[in-house]
């Protein structure tokens, strides 16, 4: 009588004709396709702002003063066209905002991504071991998820100080224990499916069932929520930037620039906070879109 093989006991093939159907169910939507085309776009002005912009805006060297609060199209005197205008410094704002599309982005990436591995980690050893290992483990979860996302954040950030760096640390603090609940949860399901059992009768090591045919079948719900928390985070970044707990004077990003803005929004000087606004408004809504489209596509109902 054969042995049993484990990988052969597994989940329905996610082979190359799957994942060309994802995407073909991905781009049916109208939506999610501009979503998506935006997003791209928003990532290469981000990334090549270095070489796009019209300054860098946090080069002391390349402000004046005296070009400061220029309304958009404004010209300075060097002959530089201030196309969004500039701020109480004389910094260019559109070149702030493809500046602070870096900052924001980054912090909104890492964030997720590290509190993805240690949520998803997490939960899959909360299902697999069970007992007290479980119970550990989810009443840390009950405890983190019992307070605000936003409060846990400012706690942190009371703690740790200002700056980039921080935020994504608190951000990771504050958004790891929705990974680990929802991983459990998934991961719960597949432990009592054949192929885990066949596995285990094969005396495969712990971790080679964990993260060689547990965890490739719990990714799904992950991908979803971490493109959700991607926009999550780089809006509570902004936030924390207006709150004046977030990025410093010095590192650029999206909330910093409307916090700056902000005081001179009554004296019809709108453009300082508006322009940058808009960026993040149209970065969130991007995600948000291919967030929504990911999680109908890689549902369970729809991919059986």
């Amino acid at each position: 009588m054969a042995e049993p093989n484990a990988q052969d006991s597994s989940v329905p093939d996610a082979g190359p004709g799957r994942l060309a159907k994802g995407i073909s169910d991905f781009f049916r939507s109208p939506a999610a396709a501009i979503g998506f085309v935006t997003l791209i776009g928003i990532c290469c002005l981000a990334l090549l702002a270095p070489w796009i912009s019209p300054q860098n805006p946090y080069d002391l060297m390349q402000l004046d003063i005296m070009d400061g609060r220029l309304p958009p199209g404004s010209e300075s005197m060097t002959g530089l066209v201030y196309r969004l205008g500039t701020d109480s410094q004389g910094r260019d704002i559109l070149s702030g905002i493809l500046y602070g599309l870096r900052t924001s982005l980054m912090v909104g990436v890492l964030s997720a991504f590290a509190a993805a591995i240690i949520g998803t980690t997490a939960g899959l050893f909360a299902a697999y071991m069970g007992r007290r290992t479980e119970t550990v483990i989810m009443r840390l979860v009950d405890l983190q998820l019992s307070f605000p996302t936003i409060l846990m954040a400012l706690m942190m950030l009371a703690i740790l100080g200002k700056g980039v760096t921080n935020v994504v640390i608190a951000l990771i603090i504050a958004e790891w224990a929705t990974y680990a609940r929802t991983v459990r949860g998934t991961a719960l399901v597949e432990r009592e499916k054949e192929y885990i059992e066949a596995a285990r009768m094969l005396r495969l090591p712990g971790w080679r069932i964990l993260f060689r045919h547990l965890l490739p079948n719990c990714l799904a719900p992950v991908i979803v929520i971490a493109t959700m928390q991607v926009a999550r985070a780089i809006g509570l970044e902004a936030t924390l930037s207006f709150l004046g707990l977030g990025a410093s004077v010095t590192e650029p990003s999206l909330g910093m620039l409307i916090s700056t803005g902000y005081q001179y929004l009554l004296t019809g000087l709108y453009w300082i906070s508006f322009f940058p606004g808009i960026a993040l408004l149209v970065t969130i809504v991007a995600i948000n879109l291919v967030g929504d489209r990911l999680r109908d596509v890689l549902n369970p109902r729809n991919m059986s």
